[in-house]
């Protein structure tokens, strides 16, 4: 299971909190760091920092952006100090890596982290099935990321070493890449069908379909039956464009 989970670090500021997460992953057995837009990577005080867990660091991947980190993932959790005005779905720690245990072998899971002082963005929460809240002092909730990290990673450690009990794996579900494509494809045939138009191309609708879909948590054989419905819209709408020409 630990070896399924990548923890996703988003344009981190100081090069000592990636090899202070480094650390706090090699704790827990975990080893997929991934990096987007890190501000100073690869650096000594981020070996430092890792007190030993170079191999992770050396490993790390470093990414352009969030989608590129994440194609390949089929559950993703977002962390977040605060709440939002769109609402997330939210899981503790502890929820979050009983879900983690239920994913199907081989389907692989992110977890990401935003920046230091202002954490992830809207934008990139739209990308995650789940936000991930660490409950703390209302008054001084914000975490050191790398604090974040361990107290994840424990919660992760602990499941799948069975200390918090076995859970049925779910089914397989749909990657980050397959529910971009879909989420483009229903963009394209609402535009097509003029549900979307010049007044009506607001992209909070776009959001809130996002996060509809997002939160039903479809299966990848799920996926391909909502683009097979949509080709078939686009379809019949080419086709009755085209009869009602004028010859």
């Amino acid at each position: 299971m630990l070896q399924r989970v990548r923890i996703v670090l988003v344009e981190t500021t100081h090069p000592g909190n990636i090899g202070a997460v480094a650390r706090a992953m090699k704790n827990m057995e975990l080893s997929d760091l991934a990096l987007v837009n890190p501000k100073i990577f690869p650096s000594e005080q981020a070996t430092a920092r890792a007190a030993g867990a170079d191999d992770i660091l050396s490993a790390a991947a470093v990414y352009d952006d969030l989608p590129a980190a994440i194609a390949d993932c089929r559950l993703i959790v977002g962390a977040s100090a605060r709440l939002r005005s769109i609402r997330w779905p939210q899981v503790s720690p502890r929820e979050c890596a009983e879900l983690v245990s239920t994913q199907r072998p081989g389907s692989q899971t992110a977890i990401l982290f935003g920046r230091e002082h202002s954490g992830l963005t809207n934008e990139e929460l739209e990308h995650c099935h789940f936000l991930l809240h660490i409950p703390s002092n209302p008054a001084f909730s914000s975490l050191n990321v790398a604090a974040a990290v361990q107290l994840v990673a424990y919660e992760l450690y602990l499941a799948a070493t069975g200390i918090l009990g076995a859970t049925p794996p779910s089914p397989l579900l749909a990657s980050s890449a397959e529910m971009e494509s879909f989420f483009q494809h229903l963009e394209a045939t609402l535009w097509d069908f003029g549900f979307l138009h010049e007044r009506k191309s607001s992209p909070s609708i776009m959001r809130r379909l996002r996060r509809i879909f997002s939160r039903s948590r479809i299966e990848e054989r799920e996926i391909h039956l909502l683009r097979g419905i949509l080709s078939t819209l686009q379809y019949r709408l080419q086709t009755r464009s085209a009869g009602s020409r004028p010859c």
